[in-house]
């Protein structure tokens, strides 16, 4: 079974050709970090025009990378939401298209669902029930995931917490523009901190007085910006920042508490939830102190741990493929009429003080 899918939501134009949603025959991404480098995030309209001049070059040359024509095709996918309206559109509005001339079924992706997804072609017999972190730039969720089957064809997703403020990714991004730091703020957050000492300035970690299972990071960032302000600490690049330690102590120790509130909260989950399985996925799975504490933490607890490759972290279309396989085989297509939805949810939140979902 042959799945073209089509994945705009943010600024990746990324096609995938995949086979029986687990081999991949293509995966092609263009990203546009140099394009929103200079404003330090993404500019919703320029994301739109840019995917508008690329997403006919990056599906042919999918097409063209799988050697598949779109004739030989089972079915056409894209991503459908979360994310930015204009983006969106474009890849939906495309597939849309080469659906209705080519007499293909059609399916719409979450793409949350996609980046649970990306796992499954390196962890295709994840145990479940499992916990699903998601954390990126835009998103910062834990899901409750179980299986009607042995594996990934068919998924029950219920939302045990959320960030209230700021995504993790979003954090990174915030502080590193604070210091002068290239834009996305993630990855050099993350080679700066290696060269700190994470336990020179500590960060206090936010507690969720209500019981809930929710993540929040408006409270890390704001310290970091008192601290540069009342500091004056001027903007500085990357290489003037490895000869600071200052800096460098100020970066780690701001990474290690990110880490420790990421663990903090889903330590909560799985001790009163009891999931065979931890899943790690979105940008920040890429994140090298991230995968280390919740290996070694996972480990402690004997929790199984799983994440992706770090070109399956990024947004990419492979991942959105795997997710709109599974919908097809269950016979979730959808019509001409389907549209975008920037706010749309993979499932809807549960209380879960004293249940156990363990099966």
């Amino acid at each position: 079974m042959l799945v073209l899918c089509i994945e705009t939501s943010c600024d990746e134009t990324a096609a995938a050709v995949v086979r029986d949603g687990r081999e991949i025959l293509s995966n092609v991404i263009h990203s546009q970090v140099k394009t929103h480098a200079p404003y330090g995030g993404v500019v919703p309209e320029i994301a739109s025009r840019e995917h508008l001049l690329k997403i006919g070059p990056i599906v042919q040359k999918a097409l063209d990378d799988a050697h598949v024509r779109i004739d030989d095709l089972d079915a056409i996918a894209a991503t459908a939401g979360p994310g930015l309206i204009g983006s969106l559109l474009v890849g939906l509005t495309y597939a849309k298209a080469l659906a209705f001339a080519k007499h293909k079924p059609l399916v719409a992706v979450n793409h949350i669902e996609g980046h649970i997804y990306s796992i499954c072609f390196e962890h295709p017999h994840v145990e479940f029930p499992a916990l699903a972190l998601v954390v990126s730039g835009g998103h910062t969720n834990l899901f409750w995931v179980e299986s009607e089957t042995c594996g990934f064809s068919r998924l029950k997703y219920t939302l045990v917490g959320k960030t209230r403020d700021d995504a993790a990714g979003e954090a990174y991004d915030k502080v590193a523009k604070l210091l002068g730091l290239s834009y996305p703020g993630g990855p050099v957050v993350d080679r700066l901190a290696k060269l700190g000492n994470s336990r020179a300035i500590p960060f206090p970690m936010v507690k969720i007085s209500d019981r809930a299972l929710d993540f929040s990071f408006s409270g890390i960032k704001t310290a970091v910006l008192r601290m540069v302000k009342n500091e004056g600490l001027e903007p500085r690049d990357e290489e003037a920042t490895r000869t600071d330690p200052h800096r460098l102590d100020l970066l780690a120790g701001f990474q290690e508490g990110v880490v420790n509130m990421l663990w903090a909260t889903t330590a909560k989950a799985a001790a009163r939830l009891q999931p065979r399985s931890l899943i790690l996925s979105g940008g920040v799975a890429a994140n090298s102190r991230l995968k280390e504490v919740l290996a070694e933490r996972c480990a402690a607890i004997g929790l199984k741990f799983h994440f992706p490759k770090p070109v399956f972290t990024t947004d990419n279309a492979a991942m959105i493929a795997a997710a709109g396989t599974a919908k097809f085989m269950r016979g979730e297509t959808v019509g001409m009429d389907a549209d975008a939805d920037p706010n749309m949810r993979l499932a809807i939140g549960k209380e879960t003080s004293g249940k156990r979902y363990r099966t």
